[in-house]
């Protein structure tokens, strides 16, 4: 399966560059400053599949000094559209060549490996790990498997039955009800078994896991993410 980008698509670009955190989004982003603060030990910070630039901005806001890479031309393009003085590089898939090795203290990737195939996710992960400084981190956040078989604030999946069949590696489709695009996304499927397998081959070490769960008083409309984690970050450190 060749690596494919589903925002390599300016209608879809467009769209998703107008959404900040919203509902189910709000919970991937929630508990990251503490994470941060937590594991990272400098400033200077790496955006892996930025997009148009809202992890790269929220970032800057926690006082990092960041570069986002994409692979998306018209993702890039939206970002610097919005951002005109944030450093947005448009990057080949798993080719940091463009990037000081052990120059970063964190390298964030932001849903950016629900669209990475099986083959692919360890040369990622390995490139991305030569980036880091002495103790440096990578917060992998990503989908767990059960965003795909329920309905949530911001997504739904109702329309995608054969998704409660699909085991790793398999692609899965899902709607984003709080954009403007109303094609369903297709990721693909990853376990936390199957997470754990892939960072140890890239030789990476789980130094942290956490599963945001929605609060009764938070200002949502929640469906099942006061019960359910919708998504996982993986702290992770080179072995």
């Amino acid at each position: 399966m060749a690596f494919q980008n589903v925002y390599e698509d300016a209608a879809r670009a467009d769209a998703y560059s107008r959404l900040e955190f919203p509902g189910t989004y709000f919970l991937a982003f929630r508990d990251l400053p503490a994470l941060c603060e937590r594991h990272a030990g400098g400033r200077r910070a790496v955006d892996f599949g930025c997009g148009a630039g809202r992890s790269t901005r929220f970032l800057r806001g926690l006082g990092f000094e960041v570069v986002g890479v994409d692979t998306s031309e018209d993702m890039i393009r939206r970002a610097r559209e919005i951002e005109a003085g944030g450093d947005y590089r448009r990057v080949e898939p798993a080719d940091f060549s463009g990037l000081t090795e052990g120059a970063f203290d964190l390298v964030l990737a932001a849903f950016t490996f629900d669209n990475i195939p099986q083959g692919q996710k360890v040369h990622h992960l390995r490139g991305l790990a030569q980036l880091l400084a002495v103790e440096g981190r990578i917060l992998n956040l990503v989908s767990r498997p059960e965003i795909y078989t329920h309905e949530w604030a911001s997504f739904s999946t109702r329309d995608f039955p054969e998704n409660r069949h699909a085991r790793s590696g398999d692609p899965v489709r899902i709607v984003i009800t709080d954009g403007d695009d109303p094609r369903p996304v297709e990721d693909v499927l990853w376990s936390d078994e199957s997470y754990a397998e892939v960072y140890a081959a890239a030789r990476l070490e789980r130094v942290a896991v956490h599963r945001p769960l929605g609060r009764v008083d938070e200002p949502h409309a929640w469906v099942n993410e006061t019960a359910i984690a919708p998504w996982v970050i993986y702290v992770l450190a080179p072995v």
